[in-house]
C-alpha cells in the first residue's frame, strides 16, 4: 500500500497518545503543548555523588533543571543554606543551578570541601539533586627514607613493601628501576593489588638491578618515586626445595566483603622451590566462566559484576613438585540499594486515582523514606486524599491543587538512592496535533490506515465521520485502533470523500479532516515477450502501460537485475525498448519496470543472440579478429560507503565479440601504482555496482577480454576514497617458531589495503604459556613479526593476533599453538650393551630424559678394537621411536666400543658411551680388529650391512662364564612433540663364573679356555677366554 506519509513528529504523537489511553497521561513532544502546560521542575543533570575535582582547575558542581515556569535554584551546603551572594569566588550560571567556584583571584579549593545539594523550586514543587561529595584531589609527597640494601638468601621469599602516599583518588602503582626500567614479572616475581613486590623465591640474578615504587596521580598527571631497595643475596651451594606457602593472605582462611555489581578481586601469592603454580576453586560449583578471569600469572581471580550467587566460598590451590597447600576465602556479598521500581512522574486529570511507587532492594533491606517538595512527608499538612503504605503513595480524586513534586530516598549502610516524580493535575481541552486538512492518495483495494494524534485532560474520545454525516465510523470494513487510528481494510471507489475525526472530553471538543483520494493502480498489459535474434539485428522489446491519469507515470528497464545503461546503440521510448545491431553481450534478462509515486508494476522477458552462421557469404567471417580497442568514458555514480556504480564505453570487438570485462583497482597506500583484479563481467554489462572495503582511495581501469585475447586498460576513472571501519578479520598464517633455544619468533602475513579498514594498522600480539592458565602477555606490533624473549626450551604457547586501527579493534582471534626454540636433547638413558653369544651384540636404550624438541631420531657410532688396535667407524641412525639395535659379529675376539646421541632439529645431543664386555684374556690379543663392517640385524631383526660372518660355535653351558644383570623396567611414551621415559635403576655386578667365583680383571692371568668346533650345536650364554686358531 503506498499513501503520503505524514510528518515524524506525528508518528511521536501517536505513540504518545496510546500511551495516555493505556491509563496515564504523557505530555506530547509538540513545543507549543510542551510550552503551554504548566509542569513542577525535574533534575535533567547533576554532577556524580563522589565528586573529585582538580585542585588546579575551577571548581564546577552542575545542576540542570526543566519545568514550566522555569524553575529557580539555591544549594545547601553540609545541610545548611549556602548563601552564593556572599562568596565573590561563587557563581551560579544564567538559567540554570550549576555552580562555578573561581580560584583566579586566589582562594584554597581544599575550603569548599562538603556535601552539597541543589533545590530547583517554581510553584508546583521542588526537586532535589544528589547529595554530591565534594573533594579536591590530592597527591601527597613520598616521606623520605634511607633505605639499607636488603640481605635475603637464596631461594627465600621476599617482600617489597611500597606503602605509597594515600592519595584521592588512589595512585596507580607500577614498580621499575632507578634508571626508569620496568621490572620484568612472571609467575616467580609479580606485584601484589596492594602495590607490594613478591618474590616466591629470590635468584642470584635479581641482585642485576634495584626496585623502585612509582606512584602515578591521576588528576596532577604526575609520578612519584620511592627510593630504590638493592638486593644483596647469599649464596648456598644449592637452593633447597620447599613446599609451597602463602606469603599473601597469610595462614589458611580469610573472608573478603564486596558490593553487589563491583567486581571482586580475590588474590593469593606463594613462596616455594620450585615456583609455585596456582589454582582457583568455588567449593560447591564451578566458577563462573562468562565473568571470571585471571589475572597476574593466575595469582588473581576477577569476577566482574558481582550478584548474590557469587557470594560462597572460594580457594586457592599452590602446588609444586613438594607439596601443596591451600587457602579458602569467604566471600560475602551486600548490596547497595537498587532499584526495583523507581518512582516515575504522574500526569493526571481533575477527580482521577493514580500511584508512585518507589521499590528498591539491598542488603542489608534498605529503609524507604518519602519527602514533599525537599521537607519530610511527615511534617507536610495532611491530606485526606493521599495515603502512604510503605513504598507506596496512593492518591484518590486528585485536583489541581494536588500538584507536587515527591522523593523517595532509600537506603542502608552501603549507599542511597534519591528519585524525584512530580505529581501534576492537568485539566487540557482537546487538541489535534497533526495538520489540518491532510490529503491521503492510496491505490484501489489496497488497506490504508487515517491517523489523527490528539491529547488532552482527562483523555478525550475520538470517533469518526465520513463526509461530514452518518453515524461512527466502525465495524465492517473500518476498524478504529485504541489511539484513534482508522483502518479501511480494501479500499472502493465508493471509500473516497472526507473524513472527519471528533476529540470530546469533558472540557470540550477538537476535530481534524482528511481527504481520501483514491487511484487507480499501475498495470503492464502489453508485457515484453522472450525472443531469440541473430547477431547485429534490431529487436523491440514492448511494455505498454495503463496507468491513473493524474499520477506521473515513469518507465524504466533492467538487465540482469541491474540499471540498464542506454548506450548508442539503444532506443528508449514509453512503451517500448528499441536495440540496434544485437551483439552477444545483449543477450540476457530484461525487465520493464513501470512506476508512480504510489505504486509500481513490473514485467521479464529474456532475449537470446545468436551468431549469423546461415549465409557463407558474411563479409565479418573473412574480416580478419583482433584484442578488443580498449573501453574509454569511465564514469563513478551511485556513490556509497561501501558501493559504488562503475560505467564504461566498450571499445570495439574488432570482429570477435567481447567475452568478459574485467574491473581492476589500484590503491596508493599500501601498494600505490600496483593494479589488482576486482571483478569479472560478461561481455554484455557495461554498468556494475563494485563491493568496496572500507578506507581504500580507489581508482578503477577495465580491460576487455575477447578469444583473441585482452584489450589494453581503460585510462583511470577519477579516485574515490570509502570512509574507515574496524577491521572485520585477522591477519592469516600465524606462526610461532623458536629460532634461538630461548625465544619464539611469531609470525603472520599481514593485512593488505582492503582488509586494513582504517589507517594505522597494527596487530595487537598476545601469548602465554599452554600448560598454565597464566594472564596473557601483549604487545602492539606494526610489522609482521615479534621475538618473545627468555621462553623455556621447547614449550608450548597459545598465541593470538588481533588487527587493529584506529576505528577499532577486529573481532576476537583465533588461538593458535606456537613452540618456543629446540635445543640439543639430553643423552639416551639407561644405554645397555648385552651380548647373548659370540655371534650378536645387543643393544638396548631408553629416550633421554630432557628431549628439548621434537625427536627426529638416532646416531650410533662404534668400531671394533683388540687392545690398542682400532676398526674402522661405523655410523648408524635410527628412528625416533627405536630403542633396540642388534649388530651380528664379525670378530668374537675383539671388543666394540658405543657411542649413542640423540637427535633434534637443531643437532645431535650429549653422547653417552659403552663398550661391549672384556674377555678375560683381552691382555694378550692375538687377532687384529675386522676392517669390514660387521652385519647388523635391526630392531625388526632384519639383517644389513656387509662382511665375514664369524663361524659358529657350540659351548657348554656349564663351562661358560656368564654376567648376571638386572633389565631395567622401562615405560616409554613417544609423541611427534616429545618422548618422555621413565626407567628403574639397575645395578650392574661384575661377571662371575657359573660356579659364583668372580671372573679375574682384565690383564689377570687365566688359563685359555678351547673354542668351540664351528659345526657344534650353539647353545646359548657368552664364551670368553677361548683361543681362535690363528689361519694358516
Amino acid at each position: 500500500m503506498a499513501r503520503q506519509q505524514p510528518p515524524p513528529w506525528v508518528h511521536a504523537a501517536v505513540l504518545l497518545c496510546l500511551l495516555c489511553l493505556s491509563g496515564a497521561i504523557e505530555i506530547p513532544m509538540d513545543p507549543s503543548i510542551q510550552n503551554e502546560l504548566s509542569q513542577p521542575p525535574t533534575i535533567t543533570k547533576q554532577s556524580v555523588k563522589d565528586h573529585i575535582v582538580d585542585p588546579r582547575d575551577n571548581i564546577l558542581i552542575e545542576c540542570e533543571a526543566k519545568g514550566n515556569p522555569a524553575p529557580s535554584f539555591h544549594w545547601t551546603r553540609n545541610s545548611r543554606y549556602f548563601n552564593i551572594a556572599k562568596d565573590p569566588r561563587v557563581s551560579m550560571r544564567r538559567r540554570s543551578g550549576t555552580l562555578v567556584i573561581d580560584f583566579r583571584s586566589g582562594g584554597r579549593p581544599e575550603e569548599y570541601e562538603g556535601e552539597y545539594q541543589c533545590f530547583a523550586r517554581n510553584k508546583y514543587g521542588t526537586a532535589l539533586s544528589n547529595r554530591i561529595r565534594l573533594q579536591v584531589s590530592k597527591s601527597p609527597l613520598w616521606p623520605k627514607e634511607n633505605l639499607d640494601p636488603v640481605v635475603v638468601q637464596e631461594g627465600a621469599p621476599l617482600t617489597l613493601q611500597c606503602n605509597p602516599p594515600p592519595g584521592l583518588p588512589s595512585p596507580v602503582i607500577f614498580w621499575m628501576s632507578s634508571s626508569m626500567e620496568p621490572i620484568t614479572q612472571d609467575k616467580r616475581v609479580s606485584q601484589g593489588h596492594n602495590g607490594d613486590l613478591y618474590f616466591s623465591n629470590v635468584m642470584l640474578q635479581d641482585m642485576q638491578t634495584d626496585y623502585s615504587c612509582n606512584a602515578r596521580f591521576h588528576f596532577t598527571h604526575t609520578i612519584q618515586q620511592k627510593n630504590a631497595f638493592t638486593l644483596k643475596v647469599l649464596t648456598t651451594r644449592g637452593v633447597a626445595e620447599r613446599t609451597p606457602s602463602f606469603m599473601y593472605p597469610q595462614g589458611t582462611a580469610s573472608s573478603q566483603m564486596v558490593l553487589r555489581g563491583m567486581d571482586l578481586l580475590l588474590e593469593c601469592i606463594a613462596s616455594g622451590v620450585p615456583t609455585p603454580d596456582i589454582a582457583w576453586y568455588k567449593k560447591g560449583g564451578d566458577l563462573p566462566s562468562d565473568k571470571a578471569k585471571f589475572e597476574n600469572f593466575n595469582k588473581a581471580l576477577r569476577i566482574t559484576n558481582v550478584s548474590e550467587e557469587d557470594s560462597g566460598e572460594y580457594f586457592c590451590l599452590a602446588s609444586n613438585k613438594m607439596g601443596s597447600t591451600r587457602h579458602t576465602i569467604s566471600v560475602r556479598v551486600k548490596a547497595a540499594p537498587y532499584w526495583l521500581d523507581e518512582p516515575k512522574n504522574l500526569i493526571l486529570a481533575p477527580g482521577e486515582d493514580g500511584r508512585l511507587v518507589c521499590r528498591a532492594n539491598g542488603n542489608p533491606k534498605p529503609t524507604v523514606q518519602w519527602m514533599i517538595n525537599g521537607e519530610p512527608l511527615q511534617s507536610a499538612p495532611p491530606n485526606p486524599n493521599r495515603e502512604v503504605a510503605g513504598d507506596t503513595i496512593i492518591f484518590r480524586d486528585t485536583q489541581i491543587s494536588s500538584r507536587a513534586v515527591y522523593q523517595c530516598n532509600t537506603s542502608n549502610e552501603h549507599g542511597y538512592l534519591l528519585a524525584n516524580a512530580f505529581v501534576s493535575v492537568l485539566d487540557v481541552p482537546p487538541r489535534m496535533l497533526s495538520p489540518r486538512n491532510q490529503l491521503i492518495r492510496v491505490i484501489l483495494y489496497n488497506r490504508t490506515r487515517l491517523d489523527c494524534p490528539f491529547f488532552g485532560s482527562p483523555i478525550p474520545t475520538l470517533r469518526w465521520f465520513k463526509n461530514g454525516q452518518g453515524s461512527n465510523l466502525d465495524g465492517g470494513n473500518y476498524h478504529v485502533y485504541e489511539n484513534g487510528s482508522l483502518e479501511i481494510k480494501m479500499i472502493r471507489k465508493e471509500d473516497q470523500g472526507i473524513y472527519t475525526c471528533v476529540a470530546t472530553n469533558i472540557l470540550g471538543k477538537a476535530e481534524n479532516q482528511v481527504r481520501l483520494e483514491v487511484k487507480d493502480p499501475t498495470r503492464i498489459f502489453r508485457m515484453p515477450e522472450d525472443q531469440v535474434a541473430k547477431r547485429g539485428t534490431t529487436v523491440q522489446l514492448e511494455c505498454r502501460v495503463k496507468h491513473d491519469p493524474s499520477l506521473k507515470l515513469t518507465v524504466s528497464w533492467l538487465k540482469d537485475d541491474e540499471p540498464l545503461y542506454i548506450g548508442n546503440r539503444m532506443k528508449k521510448e514509453d512503451d517500448s525498448l528499441t536495440i540496434y545491431g544485437v551483439a552477444e553481450r545483449d543477450q540476457g534478462s530484461y525487465t520493464c519496470v513501470a512506476s508512480t509515486e504510489l505504486d509500481q508494476d513490473l514485467a521479464k522477458a529474456y532475449l537470446t543472440v545468436l551468431a549469423d552462421q546461415a549465409t557463407p557469404t558474411n563479409h565479418l567471417a573473412a574480416l580478419p579478429k583482433g584484442r578488443p580497442d580498449r573501453p574509454r568514458d569511465l564514469e563513478l555514480t551511485d556513490l556509497a560507503e561501501r558501493s559504488v556504480r562503475l560505467t564504461w564505453i566498450p571499445g570495439d570487438d574488432n570482429n570477435s565479440p567481447i567475452t568478459d570485462f574485467v574491473v581492476q583497482f589500484e590503491e596508493d597506500q599500501f601498494q600505490p601504482g600496483v593494479w589488482h583484479d576486482h571483478s569479472k563481467f560478461p561481455g554484455s554489462v557495461n554498468s556494475a555496482v563494485l563491493q568496496l572495503s572500507p578506507y581504500v582511495n580507489y581508482q578503477f581501469r577495465v580491460i576487455a577480454i575477447n578469444e583473441v585475447g585482452s584489450s589494453h586498460p581503460s585510462l583511470p576513472s577519477e579516485r574515490y576514497r570509502t570512509s574507515g571501519a574496524p577491521p572485520e578479520s585477522n591477519p592469516a598464517d600465524v606462526k610461532g617458531e623458536g629460532t634461538r633455544k630461548n625465544n619464539m619468533e611469531i609470525t603472520w602475513t599481514p593485512m593488505n589495503a582492503t582488509s586494513a579498514f582504517g589507517p594505522n594498522l597494527r596487530y595487537i600480539v598476545k601469548w602465554r604459556r599452554r600448560e598454565t592458565r597464566e594472564s596473557w602477555n601483549n604487545v602492539t606490533v606494526w610489522g609482521s613479526r615479534y621475538v618473545v624473549g627468555q621462553t623455556p626450551v621447547y614449550v608450548p604457547y597459545e598465541i593470538r593476533v588481533q588487527a587493529e586501527n584506529d576505528f577499532g579493534k577486529g573481532p576476537e582471534p583465533d588461538t593458535v599453538i606456537g613452540y618456543s626454540g629446540e635445543d640439543l636433547p639430553s643423552a639416551p638413558r639407561r644405554f645397555r650393551v648385552r651380548q647373548p653369544n659370540l655371534e650378536t651384540i645387543n643393544l638396548e636404550w631408553d629416550h633421554p630424559e630432557h628431549p628439548n624438541g621434537i625427536l627426529i631420531g638416532y646416531t650410533l657410532k662404534y668400531l671394533a678394537f683388540n687392545g690398542t688396535k682400532l676398526g674402522k667407524q661405523i655410523v648408524e641412525n635410527f628412528s625416533p621411536n627405536q630403542t633396540k639395535f642388534t649388530m651380528q659379529r664379525a670378530d668374537p675376539v675383539s671388543r666394540y666400543r658405543f657411542t649413542l646421541s640423540a637427535r633434534t632439529q637443531v643437532g645431535s645431543g650429549e653422547a653417552v658411551t659403552e663398550e661391549s664386555p672384556a674377555p678375560p684374556n683381552e691382555a694378550t690379543p692375538t687377532a687384529a680388529p675386522p676392517t669390514w663392517p660387521p652385519t647388523t640385524v635391526g630392531a625388526t631383526g632384519a639383517v644389513s650391512g656387509t662382511g665375514a660372518t664369524a663361524p659358529a660355535v657350540t659351548t657348554e653351558a656349564t663351562t661358560v662364564p656368564t654376567i648376571p644383570s638386572v633389565a631395567p623396567t622401562t615405560v616409554a611414551t613417544t609423541t611427534a612433540a616429545t618422548t618422555t621415559t621413565t626407567a628403574a635403576t639397575t645395578a650392574e655386578r661384575p661377571p662371575t663364573t657359573a660356579s659364583g667365583t668372580k671372573m679375574p680383571e682384565s690383564g689377570t692371568a687365566a688359563a685359555p679356555v678351547p673354542c668351540p668346533s664351528a659345526r657344534a650345536p650353539h647353545v646359548g650364554g657368552r664364551v670368553w677366554g677361548c683361543r681362535w686358531p690363528t689361519p694358516p
